[in-house]
């Protein structure tokens, strides 16, 4: 099946908004239900790796669930996404991730619009921003390589992990990052912190592009 730019594009609009309000619909409740932060952070990971299963399940086959600028970039380097389509894509997504938030604002009798405060900035985060961007799109295009079907469980699975195995916890996606600078909330990052996480985003997927396009290309000389 083929879809039409609209619908791929309202696709990864709502995938956004719902992976989005997700992350910070989760995060509100676990802050609320516990202080301590380690057990308010499974509360937000888990609730994060179950919707980007199915997600990607239900609207993969619609726009490819991108649900990310820099997967979007990615498949951009790969040449699989014209330029046009790529730039409607990213605002889509970041579009769909802010409406996110302030519709889990509304959920939880929040003031709509916020900035956060939460700092995040420095070179151990941009750092695990990079690594954390590069294994989610290597695991992307390896899946897609070996096992397509198995993808939405593969991404899940990953960020999961990545929650935890991060410094950053793993935003690995500037749409989800900007969208997590309108709220002053468990999952926030300073609006000033932004460059630093998008710039590293972006780097792990050009990095992931440039490895698995290797790693993954078969070898057709005779032997």
């Amino acid at each position: 099946m083929t879809f039409d730019l609209p619908r791929r594009l309202t696709a990864e609009f709502l995938g956004t908004l719902l992976l989005v309000c997700t992350v910070v619909g989760s995060g509100i409740m676990a802050e609320t239900l516990t202080e301590d932060v380690a057990v308010a952070l499974l509360g937000n990971t888990i609730p994060t790796g179950a919707i980007l299963i199915v997600l990607i399940t239900i609207l993969g086959p619609i726009s490819g669930a991108h649900f990310n600028p820099a997967v979007t970039f990615a498949f951009l380097l790969r040449r699989e996404i014209s330029g046009t389509d790529a730039i409607a894509f990213m605002v889509a997504q970041v579009g769909g991730g802010i409406l996110g938030t302030l519709i889990a604002h509304g959920m939880f009798a929040l003031d709509l619009l916020q900035a956060s405060t939460t700092i995040r900035t420095g070179g151990a985060q941009w750092f695990a921003e990079v690594v954390a961007t590069f294994g989610l799109v290597g695991v992307i295009l390896a899946g897609i390589r070996f096992k397509a079907e198995a993808v939405p469980m593969l991404v899940g699975l990953y960020i999961t992990a990545a929650y935890w195995f991060t410094a950053s916890t793993s935003f690995a996606n500037p749409a989800v990052a900007i969208s997590r600078a309108f709220t002053d909330t468990f999952s926030g990052i300073r609006p000033v912190d932004l460059p630093g996480f998008i710039t590293a985003e972006f780097v792990g997927a050009a990095i992931a592009v440039a490895i698995f396009g290797w790693l993954l290309k078969q070898d057709t000389r005779k032997t």
